[in-house]
């Protein structure tokens, strides 16, 4: 198959990588410092001419988003930098998660700038080269590789091409991929700009929406938000009519009036953006060696803060599969399993927020259903299982009927070894799988996987908890793939442990 939009080529030598990254976003930061953890050869090609990011966009992080960065080590980066908070929320109906069995029960606020340098600051540890100032305009893929052509003339032949590069991907549409869903049917002004008079701070609902006027920066005291006067206005104004064209001040100024009945003087507008709630997700993530990942794979309201996490998410999943495939370890068919797991979550996540747009909506029916949701989230069972949800700690991989802990994540706990005690999640920092043996120490003999496969044995007392599920019964031993999910739950006298190795890690060297 080839895939290819003509572009001016100046003879240049080819520059070679084992996998290239189209987009250099929390997805595609993410992705490359996945690959280059497994000791891949990873390049980012990045449109912006440099990382830094206008405006505030995406304000957090979920707690399975802390968690996956906690199993990397470099959680503790963001928490530093953000604002620890309960941020999860269904139709701007706050849900607590404070009780939820994880290490991280709560949300982070940190705006996307800050959470994209300091993963660029990660990923530059890891010596992963981005080509900044240039993106791909057009490749071309064969069954050895993706030659693929960039803006500035210059010619990359890769194993993989993963498109990380938004909701309007060149990297999907080039390569045929349909992307269906819904037409928008609200939109909503984002800015960041000065005002003379100090503006009504929070959120308000009229007829036309939600809005929220907020301080960009501000600080958390005893659970509450404290802004400083003066300083940039970040500005959320919902329209009353769907726009389609690049927003100016004057779009701001005369929303700031409709709603507020003033315009607080703005001035010196230093960002300004249009976000609808347009639903769609590509119907493939992958066509042979071209794979999507985060928005370039799914777009929807950003109500509820799951689109970036959703694609961190997508590629703590597809990093170490492709590292494998990459390397030879396991057969392409194992990229498979990345659609087969990650679309179903992301669809999911289009549905609910489709679910919550609706429920925002300011009219007297809509509010009276409003009322009877918020009712119900009020109350224990609605709350966790909602919860977990919007905070991602409930994603399940279908892999098969068993235990409850197969196919989901695994929880950090606290465990004895022989070395001494740890937290699980440090068994991770590196992206290997783990089998963790909890019965008998030396009951498992994997020595044909002893270079892909950490073999730790432990013992935990502790109570066995999942969020919304809560407690299950102890296993004996568990397979932890390196994105913190397990893949097989058993004991010695149990079979199938060498056919999940199998499957995940690749076959046996004999």
């Amino acid at each position: 198959m080839r895939y290819e939009r003509r572009a001016h080529v100046r003879s240049v030598a080819m520059t070679e990588h084992a996998v290239l990254i189209a987009g250099g976003g929390p997805t595609g930061l993410m992705l490359a410092g996945e690959l280059a953890l497994a000791g891949v050869d990873v390049a980012i090609v990045e449109r912006r001419p440099d990382q830094d990011l206008p405006g505030s966009r995406a304000g957090g992080l979920q707690s399975r988003t802390i968690e996956v960065l906690d199993q990397r080590g470099i959680a503790d980066r963001f928490l530093a930098e953000g604002q620890v908070a309960q941020v999860a929320g269904f139709a701007m109906i706050r849900l607590d998660i404070g009780d939820f069995p994880s290490r991280h029960p709560y949300g982070l606020g940190l705006w996307q700038k800050h959470i994209e340098r300091i993963l660029a600051g990660w990923v530059a540890e890891l010596k992963v080269p981005i080509h900044y100032g240039t993106e791909v305009t057009g490749f071309a893929q064969d069954d050895a590789g993706v030659t693929v052509t960039l803006s500035d003339g210059q010619r990359f032949r890769a194993h993989y091409l993963v498109g990380c590069d938004g909701g309007r991907s060149l990297v999907r549409k080039e390569a045929g991929i349909e992307f269906p869903g819904w037409e928008p049917t609200t939109s909503a002004l984002l800015a960041e700009v000065e005002m003379t008079e100090e503006p009504e701070l929070g959120v308000r609902r009229t007829p036309s929406g939600t809005h929220a006027l907020g301080k960009v920066e501000y600080e958390v005291k005893d659970g509450v938000v404290v802004y400083k006067p003066g300083g940039t206005v970040g500005v959320m104004l919902t329209e009353s009519q769907v726009g389609t064209s690049e927003p100016t001040l004057r779009d701001l100024s005369e929303g700031l009036v409709a709603v507020y009945g003033t315009d607080y003087g703005i001035h010196n507008l230093t960002w300004i953006t249009r976000f609808t709630d347009t639903t769609r997700q590509a119907a493939s993530y992958r066509v042979g060696r071209v794979l999507l990942a985060g928005d370039a794979a799914h777009v929807h309201s950003p109500v509820g803060g799951q689109g970036l996490n959703t694609g961190v998410q997508d590629a703590v999943n597809l990093g170490w599969k492709l590292a494998q495939v990459v390397k030879g370890i396991s057969p392409e068919s194992l990229l498979d399993t990345y659609h087969d797991e990650r679309h179903p979550v992301a669809a999911r996540v289009l549905r609910n927020t489709m679910a919550q747009v609706a429920l925002t909506r300011v009219d007297d029916r809509t509010e009276a259903l409003r009322d009877s949701v918020s009712e119900l989230l009020s109350m224990d069972e609605p709350r966790r299982r909602f919860g977990a949800m919007m905070s991602g700690l409930d994603i399940h991989y279908d892999l098969g009927a068993g235990h409850p802990l197969l196919g989901r994540r695994m929880p950090d706990l606290d465990v004895i070894t022989t070395d001494g005690p740890l937290r699980l999640y440090t068994l991770l920092h590196d992206a290997r799988p783990v089998l963790l043996n909890l019965g008998v120490p030396g009951g498992f003999d994997i020595r044909p996987w002893a270079d892909r496969v950490q073999l730790v044995d432990a013992r935990y007392d502790g109570t066995w908890e999942l969020p919304a599920l809560g407690v299950v019964a102890a296993p004996s031993a568990v397979v932890i793939r390196p994105d913190g999910y397990v893949a097989w739950v058993g004991n010695k006298s149990q079979p199938g442990l060498a056919d999940a190795l199998t499957a995940w890690f690749g076959p046996p060297i004999a």
